[in-house]
Parts: structure tokens; sequence; C-alpha cells
């Protein structure tokens, strides 16, 4: 199955809002972050779902080190 592909618009639809998953692209990673408690409502920590949380994940106290739990679907083209 080809990789799913992701621009920076089709990726701001998965906001975790109105029954939408929540996703976020780290490093060009888009990850499903819908099952993890501290996403409910599509925010973790002031970091919204749908939108490039690279510069976040690198500012984080955790880092990228959650990121391998996650499962991963696709990747963030632009």
């Amino acid at each position: 199955m080809a990789e799913k592909t992701f621009t920076t618009t089709e990726l701001k639809q998965f906001d975790g809002q109105n029954g939408q998953p929540a996703y976020v692209a780290v490093a060009g990673v888009v990850y499903d972050v819908t099952a993890k408690g501290g996403w409910r409502g599509g925010q973790h920590h002031g970091v919204h779902a749908g939108t490039d949380a690279t510069a976040a994940i690198e500012h984080s106290p955790h880092g990228a080190a959650k990121l391998k739990d996650l499962p991963v679907v696709g990747k963030l083209v632009d």
C-alpha cells in the first residue's frame, strides 16, 4: 500500500475536532495522536493537532521519545 502524503492544508483537517482524528507532523512524519489521552480535544500543552509540531517537540521535556509509540499515518510533503 502506498504511503499517504499530506500537504499542510490537508493536515489541518485532522485537528481532533468534530469527530476528526488528531494528527501531528514531526520532522516530516505524520503521527496519529487520537488515542493519546493528553490530546483530548486536539490539543496538548498548547500544541494543536492538524499542525507541524516539530518545533514544539524539539522543545518539550520528553523530546521525540514519545513518538515511537504512535501510529505513523504518512508523510508531510510541504
